[in-house]
């Protein structure tokens, strides 16, 4: 990559991008047009290909705290670039997301998969339209050791704003039993019934560990 000077102004990322040409630029020009401008000493072009290199051995989702470590990436920069990474990621998970429709219980696990071993319980709502397809997932509470308290109305605030035909409700249990507590049927009843009122219908709640899971629906409990 020459330097940004060197160029033709038709030819500067930036400019390309102005022209729709964005997918034809390399990691580094696209970082280039992140960043904007260099440091003393150091080229914009000098940069973006360190961060570029630094991306191919680390991966994609570098932290704030490994780019601040790259010579000319101060904290504004980093903030740059760790946002540009994080919508990025946000946009084409959400784009993935689209295409899976939930058939049963098993088809929610690659969707909660993070949860899974965590420490903490941690309660997810997933909001579908009405071809059962996953509109979003989000994580609603996350609670102490072994407890973690939700309320219907932040079980459904997201999936009213999503127009959501239906909700999905998982949350794990750190201790590895998949058996549901006294607890979690009565949250399942009282969603079941916001859902019913609302006109949002819970299909299922299912809980996790890192070995198994079990659907509160094929117990009979909703």
């Amino acid at each position: 990559m020459k330097q940004i000077n060197e160029l033709n102004s038709i030819d500067r990322p930036r400019e390309r991008i102005a022209h729709g040409d964005v997918e034809s630029l390399t990691t580094s020009e696209l970082i280039a047009a992140v960043i904007g401008k260099g440091i003393k000493g150091k080229t914009v072009a000098d940069i973006s290909n360190d961060i570029a290199l630094f991306m191919e051995s680390k991966g994609p989702a570098l932290s704030y705290s490994e780019l601040i470590s790259i010579k000319g990436i101060g904290p504004s920069r980093s903030a740059q670039i760790t946002a540009a990474l994080e919508l990025g990621k946000r946009f084409y998970t959400q784009k993935e997301k689209a295409a899976i429709r939930i058939i049963c219980p098993a088809d929610v696990l690659p969707l909660v998969n993070e949860i899974r071993t965590k420490r903490q319980e941690h309660f997810v709502v997933i909001t579908l339209n009405g071809a059962g397809e996953v509109i979003n997932v989000r994580t609603i509470t996350v609670g102490t050791l072994n407890q973690s308290l939700v309320h219907p109305r932040e079980v459904f605030a997201d999936a009213i704003l999503d127009r959501a035909a239906s909700v999905l409700c998982v949350h794990n249990h750190p201790s590895g039993s998949v058996t549901p507590s006294t607890q979690d049927i009565e949250v399942t009843i009282q969603l079941e019934k916001a859902g019913d009122i609302l006109g949002i219908r819970l299909i299922d709640h299912i809980i996790v560990t890192s070995e198994n899971y079990v659907s509160l629906k094929e117990r009979g409990d909703i």
